[in-house]
């Protein structure tokens, strides 16, 4: 029996519509399905090929297919995107997962379709903001600016520091850090604690060539008392061989710097603060580097630590002409320099006090001009004088 061509035809036509209808309800179907992911990503540059494999390789059930589809939606952004409430079908309740090991994976908190996932990759953009944690500031005060930057609880946030936390100080790298600006606490500890560590074990790596980290921290604690004292990146070294040579010849350290710990951050050192002290950071009391580094460090006060300067010096005081230190090799070079420290600024005080006294004793313009009113005569100004004795 023959075909017509008119009925071949219809008969293809029909079966493409077919295959395109029942593509397109499978493409809806695979797109409607569920897939756990986290609110707030971090997503790398590249291509959707690589993003998608970063992505499948952090624990998302992506794919091939979800590639092709990208390449119809759009071109994907970079840094960090913020899925859309309205995009989220329900939320998971999750056990944070230790994140000071530098490979652990953020858990996912949110229920999403594939299609809105996607298209989020695409258009969801996250507002940020930045925070700055300065070189030598303690934990203490840098957690209570992250907590009013992002409106968060300080209790929450330092419930997830203690938590995740190798290290009461020191752990998290002075810098500036660019976070979501709606990030909860368990995020925002996690990205800092995880990020910093991942530069930690980098920097290990460059000077050291490997990673041990309790080796690592003792260095960190020695280049915390470095950032304290140091007055400019170029003393860093020097002060990093007196801590070398006062340790080599079992000296206490005696350094003020690292009793600026935690609260005491901002805190003038007193010699009654020095006796009373009984933490591990006070060295006037207790030998070597403190196990725990006292405030957050730079990357040139770990380098300074790991590389000190080749010297002699044991001693160095701070040069308040200049703001720099000048640094001595023995007690008594030390204690001249602290002589003429005193003298200057004794001299300084004199001529203060002098100049004080000068000034008070200048005649007051309203006073003569009321002599001058009164037209006393010399004889009659002597008896008044002589009145007042």
């Amino acid at each position: 029996m023959k075909v017509s061509a008119l009925s071949l035809f219809r008969g293809i036509i029909t079966l493409l519509f077919i295959v395109i209808l029942s593509c397109g309800i499978g493409l809806g179907i695979y797109l409607s399905m569920p897939l756990n992911a986290q609110k707030i990503i971090f997503i790398p540059k590249g291509s959707s090929k690589s993003i998608i494999a970063y992505l499948r390789n952090n624990g998302y059930d992506v794919g091939k297919l979800d590639v092709y589809i990208l390449h119809f939606l759009g071109k994907i952004q970079s840094g960090w995107i913020e899925i859309p409430n309205e995009y989220i079908e329900s939320k998971i309740d999750v056990t944070p997962q230790d994140s000071t090991n530098i490979e652990s994976i953020e858990p996912f908190n949110i229920i999403i379709s594939r299609g809105h996932f996607l298209h989020a990759l695409i258009s969801a953009k996250a507002a940020m903001k930045s925070v700055t944690l300065i070189p030598g500031e303690t934990s203490y005060f840098f957690l209570r600016e992250v907590a009013n930057a992002f409106n968060i609880d300080i209790d929450s946030l330092q419930k997830e520091y203690d938590k995740l936390s190798p290290l009461s100080d020191g752990i998290i790298l002075a810098n500036t850090y660019n976070l979501p600006l709606h990030a909860d606490a368990h995020f925002i500890i996690s990205y800092l604690i995880d990020t910093s560590m991942a530069k930690h074990e980098a920097l290990s790596r460059e000077y050291l060539g490997d990673f041990d980290k309790e080796k690592w921290f003792k260095i960190l604690s020695k280049a915390a008392i470095i950032q304290k004292e140091a007055a400019n990146v170029s003393e860093m070294p020097i002060v990093a061989s007196v801590i070398e040579n006062r340790i080599a010849k079992n000296m206490p350290l005696q350094m003020d710097g690292s009793l600026n710990y935690g609260k005491f951050s901002h805190t003038k050192i007193t010699p009654d603060r020095i006796k009373n002290d009984t933490s591990e950071f006070n060295t006037y009391k207790h030998a070597g580097v403190p196990k725990t580094p006292s405030c957050a460090v730079s990357t040139d006060a770990i380098k300074a630590a790991i590389f000190p300067a080749t010297t002699n010096y044991l001693y160095f005081m701070r040069n308040k002409s200049t703001g720099l230190h000048d640094f001595s090799e023995t007690i008594t070079q030390h204690e001249k320099l602290v002589k003429a420290a005193r003298d200057i600024q004794r001299n300084a005080q004199k001529a203060t006090k002098d100049s004080k006294t000068i000034e008070s004793k200048k005649p007051d313009s309203k006073q003569d001009s009321k002599k001058e009113d009164s037209k006393e005569t010399p004889k009659d100004s002597k008896k008044n004088t002589e009145s007042k004795k």
